[in-house]
Parts: C-alpha cells; sequence; structure tokens
C-alpha cells in the first residue's frame, strides 16, 4: 500500500501514476477527493491527527507527503508546516514506511549560482527559513525520508503558479502575459509528472533514502520563453508579455499581507535562478520530459479545464 496524503496536483499526480502502474494507493484528504481509479482508496482523513493518520498508514510501505500551507504567508507555514510533518513521519517511522516529500529551492542559501544538490540549504527568515527548517527536521527523524525538489510547476491541474492560471489560459485565448520580476531572466521550472515520478523512483530504492534529491528539470528558461512554448503547443500567436517591476510589488507589499509574501520571493525572477537535476537524473534513471511534450500536456489539459467551465 502507498498513501498519498493531499490531493493538489502533486498529490493528484502521483497517486494516479501510482495506480497506473499497477500499485495500491491511499490517498487521504479532508474531503474525500482525489482520482477515480480501480486501484486508488480515498478516504476522509485529517492527516494532522496522530490517531487517524496512524491508522490510515496500516500497511503502509510509502508515504507521499503532499499537503502544503492552507495560506502563502511565512505565519501559515510556521503554525501548520512543522507540526504536521512530524505527524506524518511519526506515523511513517511507526509504520515501517518511507516518507517522501516534494521541496522547494526556497532554502537555498546561494541561489545566484546553479543549484545543485551539493549546495548549501541554510537560508533563515520568513518562508525561506521554514523550509529550512523543514528540511533539518527530517533529517533529525528517526523515520526514512526523501525531499525531491523542483523549480516553479507547470503542468497538468497546476493552477495557483506562475506558469499556471497566470499564465497558460491568457496565452491559449491570445491575451498578453503580465509576469513579475523580469520576462527575460532564466528561472527552472519543473514539469508535475516529472517531480511525481522521481518521488516514486526515490521511495523504491533505498540508497536514495535520507537523501535530498532534484527533480528531472529541463534547461531553464525565461517566462517569455516558456509562453512561447505554451502558444507554439497551442497554435497560437506568441502573446505580449511584459513584467510588473519589483520595486511595485514592494510598494504594495507596505499595505497588503499577500503582496509582501510575494515580494519576499523576487529574488527568484529578477536574477537568474537555476537548478541543474543531473546528479539526481543519474541516480534516478529518469529524463525531464521535453518542452514541446509538457508544454503540449499543459495546454491540452487548460483547454479541457476552460471547456468545462463554459
Amino acid at each position: 500500500m502507498h498513501v498519498v496524503t493531499g490531493a493538489g496536483p502533486v498529490g493528484w499526480t502521483v497517486a494516479e501514476q501510482l495506480a497506473e502502474q499497477g500499485e495500491n494507493v491511499r490517498i487521504l484528504t479532508r474531503s474525500g477527493s482525489g482520482p477515480d481509479h480501480p486501484l486508488i482508496e480515498r478516504m476522509r482523513v485529517d492527516a494532522s491527527d496522530a490517531q487517524q493518520l496512524g491508522q490510515a498508514l496500516n500497511g503502509a510501505v510509502a508515504v507521499f507527503h503532499c499537503i502544503h500551507g492552507s495560506a502563502y504567508r511565512a505565519a501559515a507555514w510556521a503554525a501548520e508546516l512543522p507540526q504536521a510533518e512530524q505527524v506524518v513521519m511519526d506515523a511513517a517511522a511507526a509504520a515501517g514506511a518511507v516518507v517522501v516529500f516534494p521541496e522547494s529551492l526556497y532554502s537555498y542559501s546561494r541561489p545566484d549560482s546553479v543549484m545543485t544538490e551539493a549546495g548549501p540549504r541554510a537560508a533563515d527568515g520568513g518562508k525561506r527559513g521554514i523550509r529550512t527548517e523543514l528540511l533539518n527536521a527530517r533529517q533529525a527523524h528517526a523515520a526514512n525520508t526523501v525531499s525531491v525538489v523542483a523549480g516553479d510547476f507547470f503542468g497538468p491541474l497546476v493552477r495557483t503558479a506562475h506558469a499556471g492560471e497566470r499564465m497558460v489560459p491568457l496565452v491559449v485565448e491570445g491575451k498578453s502575459v503580465q509576469v513579475i520580476g523580469s520576462a527575460g531572466q532564466p528561472h527552472s521550472f519543473t514539469f508535475v509528472p516529472d517531480l511525481a515520478a522521481a518521488m516514486i523512483a526515490a521511495a523504491r530504492d533505498p540508497k536514495l533514502w535520507n537523501t535530498v534529491l532534484h527533480a528531472p528539470t529541463g534547461p531553464a528558461l525565461t517566462q517569455r520563453e516558456l509562453a512561447t512554448a505554451f502558444a507554439d503547443a497551442a497554435g497560437v500567436s506568441v502573446p505580449k508579455v511584459s513584467a510588473v517591476p519589483g520595486w511595485v510589488l514592494r510598494t504594495a507589499g507596505l499595505f497588503s499581507t499577500d503582496m509582501r509574501e510575494l515580494a519576499e520571493m523576487l529574488y527568484q525572477f529578477e536574477r537568474p535562478f537555476v537548478m541543474d537535476s543531473s546528479q539526481s537524473q543519474r541516480l534516478l534513471g529518469l529524463e525531464p520530459t521535453p518542452l514541446p511534450e509538457a508544454a503540449a500536456a499543459t495546454v491540452a489539459w487548460w483547454q479541457d479545464a476552460v471547456r468545462e467551465l463554459k
């Protein structure tokens, strides 16, 4: 039995890939949501409740913990994530299951150079510091864990992301796109199915447990280049792509908590923000999906999603 907590883009995709490979999957959400598949059991479980989770992990060999904070705010993360991860790791250790976490690049303390698996992850303060604390807590826990780091997400099911609803449906509809920071700086974007495949492969190889890996991620792209790839996949004209300058967001952050939380991460979009996944690709035996194929799958999903809303 493989257990997945959360049915967002990552959890949903992990569950689907496991089921397609013939594995039994138990997906845990408070609402009972998740993919519809004969090998997927959807359960209403609060993964932060130790008693409920312990029962749900009965028979599990791997847990894919894909739940994030209720809001994109440092305060929400600090209040929710450390405690939730401790509950999951405690239950997994008791069940003898490995825990696999999707992870971000936030904790990298030298983001101005190409980020590799060996790079220092000691960023402090705000959301970056919380990610560092989570990685340290995983390393210190008795449970076997693997953290699989990804760049900004794109792909089917990805809505609330820089390369999600802020970009893809606008491109498909022939509208102009406005990004943050810069449209011309290289940035690493990870196709969510590639992250899911890496998490599954890592769970199956005990030699990779208790490490930090990088999800297979293609060459860094500017936000303009990514929008162009979506336009090519949709068969539409390349959109006009402009950028909201950082000073605008920082000024707005003086009056808005949400803008302040977004402005905290502007360094990722004002300068090159590039990860290298070549070492992990060799260890996992995986390669990133070619950009034209990944863009086509993303556009196709969005076209279906837009039709369903009409």
